[in-house]
């Protein structure tokens, strides 16, 4: 008896001791919290976005994202074309920008607000993208939700439907595209400059004034010859006249 019951006071201390270390141990570390958003790890694991990648930290608009949808409070949408999209475009397209121009172009895939795909559906055409001057205008999108999830975008040169999401969680949505945007402002009809006004030849000039003064000069010099006729004629009259008196003066 007095043995069970010495078992049984070491079975309730060993039992108190364990229960003292379980309380002492340290707590499980709490989740880390998540990093700063990434377009360009969100592309890359992807794939088959390596030109507008390159694009992205050339023109530095990868920086300008990061920076604004880890701060922003509206978010940020991009359409991201593929590699396929951009060999499609005629060679020398991106070349042929200037390093300002190309900035616009990857600014004109970007809209300063998050947008899924029941977003659309409400939004107000034309729809402003980064490449939006500070009155509106121009360079927007014009974006039709057909329903379904299925939403087409137009550029005014180019329409293209929106078919995969990288990713549709606020502050960032992402969605492929298999056309380059070619905003008309870039990429459209460039209005003809007015060619000036040239002068009209000197030889022309002359020959004008050569036809516009000849009439004249012609009834000139008609004028001239018969007040020199005229006087001729007189002065001859008058030799005739005094050679006469000349010779009755002899006979008589």
């Amino acid at each position: 008896m007095a043995s069970s019951l010495r078992l049984s006071l070491l079975l309730l201390a060993a039992a108190l001791a364990c229960t003292q270390c379980l309380a002492q141990s340290p707590a499980a570390p709490a989740p880390a919290p998540a990093g700063p958003l990434n377009l360009t790890a969100i592309l890359e694991k992807a794939s088959q976005y390596t030109t507008f990648m390159r694009l992205l930290a050339s023109t530095q608009v990868d920086n300008q994202i990061a920076n604004q949808v880890n701060t922003s409070t509206e978010g940020m949408t991009v359409f991201a074309p593929t590699d396929n999209a951009f060999q499609n475009l005629k060679p020398g397209t991106l070349n042929g920008l200037s390093v300002q121009e190309q900035v616009q172009l990857v600014l004109y895939h970007v809209l300063p607000k998050f947008y899924n795909f029941e977003n659309f559906e409400t939004v107000s055409n034309p729809v402003r993208t980064q490449a939006t001057g500070q009155d509106g205008e121009p360079f927007g999108l014009n974006i039709v939700s057909i329903g379904n999830r299925q939403v087409n975008v137009s550029t005014g040169m180019v329409t293209v439907q929106l078919n995969n999401a990288l990713r549709e969680r606020f502050p960032l949505a992402v969605y492929q595209v298999d056309m380059v945007l070619l905003p008309k402002e870039l990429f459209g009809a460039k209005s003809p400059k007015s060619a000036p006004k040239s002068s009209a030849p000197k030889s022309d000039d002359s020959k004008s004034d050569d036809k516009a003064d000849g009439p004249a000069t012609a009834a000139s010099a008609d004028a001239e010859g018969r007040n020199a006729g005229y006087g001729l004629r007189s002065l001859g009259m008058k030799f005739v006249a005094g050679v006469g008196i000349l010779t009755a003066g002899l006979l008589f």
